[in-house]
Order: C-alpha cells, then sequence, then structure tokens
C-alpha cells in the first residue's frame, strides 16, 4: 500500500466533514475533485499508482491500497468515515467486494456506481441505498432535453421534476399569483432570472417577462408540457 500523504492524520479528517472516495476514474476522480473545490476533506483510494500520483496534491489524501482487503479499509480509517463512494466501474468483484465490506461499518453511508443493471441490482440486494448508474441516468436526462424546450432538468424518484426553460407567452408581464399556473399546468414556476442578474424566490407578486428563465416544479409530464408552451 503506497500513499501520499499531507500532514493531516487519516482519524482526524474522518472527523472533519469529509468523504472517502474508492476508486479514481473518470467518475470518482472527477466527483472527488469537486468535493475538494468546494471544500470537503477528501480521502482518494485507487489500486493503480499512475492514477494515485495524477491525484498528488489534488485531494486531502490519496492512497494506493486494495480496497477489498478489510484490514487495509481499516488502517485507512475509512471505517471512521460515515460518507463513502465506491466508484470502481471497471472491476466489478472488486466494487461487489468493496461495497460488501463497507456495509459492514453500520454508520457509514454508502453511495456505488453500477455500469449494468445487473450490478445496480446486486448492490441494491446488498442493502447499498445510494446506487450511482451515470450514464444511465445522463442519458435519460438527455433525452428529455432533446425532444422538449427545456434548458435544464432534474427529476426526482417519486415522479417529479425541475426544469430550467423560458416563460410561455401566456404568463409574460403577469404577476404569477393572477396566471392561474398551478390549477391550468399542474406546476408551480418556483425561480425566476432576469436577464444578465441572479435567480431569486418567485413570490405571488413577481413579474415574469418575455427574456427571464424561471425554473418551475412539478409532476415530470407536466413540468415537461408546460416548457413545450409558446
Amino acid at each position: 500500500m503506497a500513499s501520499l500523504f499531507s500532514p493531516k492524520s487519516l482519524d482526524r479528517i474522518a472527523e472533519a466533514d469529509s468523504v472517502a472516495v474508492i476508486g479514481l476514474g473518470r467518475f470518482g476522480g472527477a466527483l472527488a475533485l469537486e468535493l475538494a473545490e468546494a471544500g470537503t476533506e477528501v480521502l482518494g483510494i485507487d489500486a493503480r499508482e499512475d492514477i494515485v500520483q495524477s491525484f498528488n496534491g489534488r485531494l486531502t489524501h490519496v492512497v494506493r491500497a486494495d480496497s477489498t482487503n478489510p484490514e487495509v479499509l481499516r488502517q485507512l480509517s475509512v471505517n471512521e468515515f460515515d460518507r463513502v463512494v465506491v466508484g470502481i466501474g471497471s472491476d466489478l468483484e472488486a466494487s461487489i467486494l468493496t461495497t460488501s465490506l463497507l456495509l459492514q461499518f453500520k454508520n457509514t453511508t454508502i453511495w456505488a456506481k453500477a455500469v449494468s443493471e445487473a450490478h445496480a441490482q446486486i448492490l441494491a440486494q446488498l442493502g447499498v441505498e445510494h446506487v450511482i448508474r451515470p450514464e444511465h441516468d445522463m442519458g435519460r436526462r438527455v433525452a428529455h432535453l432533446v425532444r422538449g424546450a427545456m434548458l435544464d432538468y432534474v427529476e426526482f424518484e417519486d415522479n417529479f421534476a425541475l426544469v430550467k426553460t423560458r416563460p410561455p407567452r401566456e404568463i409574460w408581464d403577469r404577476e404569477l399569483g393572477t396566471t392561474g399556473i398551478r390549477g391550468r399546468h399542474g406546476v408551480t414556476v418556483v425561480a425566476v432570472r432576469r436577464s444578465g442578474g441572479e435567480w431569486g424566490h418567485t413570490t405571488a407578486q413577481t413579474t415574469v417577462y418575455s427574456d427571464d428563465l424561471i425554473i418551475v416544479a412539478g409532476p415530470t409530464a407536466k413540468a415537461e408540457a408546460f416548457s413545450a408552451l409558446t
């Protein structure tokens, strides 16, 4: 097991606002760097020395280690982290074994990447609460964007979505409280951004203009249909 350490101890980082990311490929690496840029303490673990070297100085700690070895995980204090991401994708056995070991750490919340439906099912059957399928989820998201007039789109598990779009003509130059959007379309405009401005929450008194951007919340099909209005 090789490592590149900052002066901080692994025990201390595990007690901080921190996340352990196991597997620093395209998904895990991008996630680890995003967390680090947001100020989160990150322990990165990967089996490949070249990948570990490439993250030197970019994460709080980065370690070359075999995550399928329970003793290694304990030596790295991974059992002390309350949030761990398993980003291993190319080695299904390593992904499943690593996740199984992490599930023995009762106070750890696990996010695990799946590369197929079968992989996702196995992880869910093991008891992983957060199974991530990056390519599958992005494909679904882009499909919604391609077929509609939405500028951005986030869907939740219970068939509820947030959609960024431009306001339809029927609500231009009107206070939202007078438009009857919720009654007619089953959605709510929850935020607005003026041209060149910043996002802000809406109220019944907010007036929406043709060059604004809006965020609409509601059932997925209704939010999509509203974004398609002209």
